[in-house]
């Protein structure tokens, strides 16, 4: 398994900051890690033709639909055509701003492994439900329900980002981390069996930034992150970058 550090960039970026992308191809021309930047659709395909062989791109999010009426959204075909092999989904600013539920991330999942993109499915507790003791049972239900069935390592990746450390600076201990990822191994474990669920790559996210990345990194069954703002200058993404490439196997 090649472990993964994906940049989330959100709603930021315009073409004058896909000089951090060339100065990160720069910085890892032969990374010993996959890297994965998603930038907002208006430079999916400008980034992707910067990025070089080294560095994969991916849209935000995708439609459930092929085509059609639907103004505004983007197809998995269409952020393959702009150049993209990664799609986000289930993202929890997703899931709270535009009321995404567990049944539609897994429809827009079903249509981004039609096309052929990867999908980063996204799960994660809010603070209220960690504090409640709910933090597993909320995670495990988002897992069951937004993945559909014939999941494996070409065509999943699992995102465990605790809402209330998203953008806040707050991290979870490396034993809450643990707990988590552990757990989410052993529900793919169960589910898709032993070979298969040992080589979906699990991500943590949420305030991962270059001075804490690498005790995040040591952490078990963490397979890379989920990067937000830190992925948006090259030089905090590239010691995230080489954290990994420096974490133990």
């Amino acid at each position: 398994m090649r472990k993964l550090a994906a940049g989330n960039w959100k709603m930021n970026g315009t073409g004058a900051d896909l000089a951090e992308v060339a100065a990160l191809r720069a910085a890892h021309p032969s990374p010993a890690v996959d890297i994965l930047i998603c930038p907002p659709a208006t430079l999916l395909s400008r980034l992707s033709q910067a990025a070089g062989p080294a560095i994969a791109s991916g849209g935000q999010d995708c439609h459930a639909a092929a085509s059609g009426a639907h103004t505004g959204d983007i197809s998995a075909a269409m952020l393959i055509d702009a150049g993209a092999s990664y799609v986000i989904l289930g993202h929890s600013e997703r899931r709270a701003d535009h009321r995404e539920t567990d049944a539609v991330v897994a429809a827009k999942c079903q249509a981004a492994w039609a096309a052929g993109l990867t999908a980063v499915v996204c799960v994660g507790e809010t603070e209220a439900q960690r504090d409640a003791g709910q933090t597993l049972g909320a995670i495990g239900a988002q897992l069951a329900g937004s993945i559909p069935e014939g999941a494996g390592p070409d065509t999943l990746v699992v995102a465990y980002e605790p809402v209330w450390a998203i953008g806040t600076g707050r991290v979870p201990s490396p034993e809450q981390i643990a707990e988590v990822h552990d757990f989410l191994r052993a529900e793919l474990t169960a589910r898709l069996g032993p070979r298969t669920a040992s080589g979906i790559r699990l991500l943590y996210g949420g305030s991962v930034k270059p001075d804490n990345a690498a005790g995040i990194f040591a952490v078990s069954n963490v397979d890379g992150a989920l990067v937000g703002g830190a992925s948006l200058k090259a030089a905090d993404f590239s010691a995230i970058v080489t954290a990994l490439e420096d974490a133990p196997v």
